[in-house]
């Protein structure tokens, strides 16, 4: 993956550019996927114009929704190996620039003690919503919020045990999570 300082190309000339380079837009916007490549580039290069990275993020975003909505059984599973390529939250290793900035302030405490305890916490809640969610990974847009906050909002939704909810609330945070990423990164033209 490039540095986190590369910035993205001109939104207008994905539809022309090659699969490399549309891959390489996918992963930094979302997270590494074969299946985000094989859904989206096609869909990419037969698009005449892309106004903006808002645009093409919020068209993502629906032909992910497209999949959540479909009957066809392998069309779920699909979404599911999409939204299971984010990293888990408060993972040591992860491989995305993005998501580590993004998770940095996650692994901050002032008390080594106290941060031992809360990763602990959310490795188990990672694991619990892993059970309850097979296929899923835990999605949210972090977006400054504290360990804490963090922790309510999963635990909140593994109580409400709703697996289409959970497709859902993870689509829109990979699109909220692209939006802010394709900020950072913007062209410079």
């Amino acid at each position: 993956m490039a540095s986190p300082d590369r910035h993205l190309p001109p939104a207008i000339l994905l539809p022309m550019a090659g699969d490399k380079t549309i891959e390489w837009v996918l992963d930094t916007l979302f997270e590494p996927s074969e299946d985000l490549h094989a859904l989206a580039v096609p869909a990419i290069q037969n698009t005449e114009s892309i106004g903006s990275y808002e645009h093409l993020i919020r068209d993502i975003g629906a032909l992910m929704s497209s999949l959540a909505e479909s009957t066809a059984p392998d069309a779920r599973a699909k979404l599911h190996r999409i939204l299971g390529s984010h990293p888990r939250l408060g993972e040591k290793k992860v491989e995305s620039a993005q998501s580590r900035a993004e998770q940095a302030h996650l692994n901050a405490s002032d008390n080594s003690r106290e941060k031992e305890i809360e990763a602990a916490k959310l490795k188990e809640l990672n694991e619990e919503y892993e059970a309850r969610f097979p296929g899923l990974r835990y999605v949210v847009f972090v977006n400054g919020r504290s360990r804490a906050a963090v922790m309510q909002n999963m635990r909140e939704r593994i109580d409400r045990g709703d697996i289409r909810a959970e497709e859902r609330e993870a689509i829109q945070a990979m699109v909220d999570i692209a939006l802010d990423r394709a900020e950072k990164l913007k062209p410079l033209i």
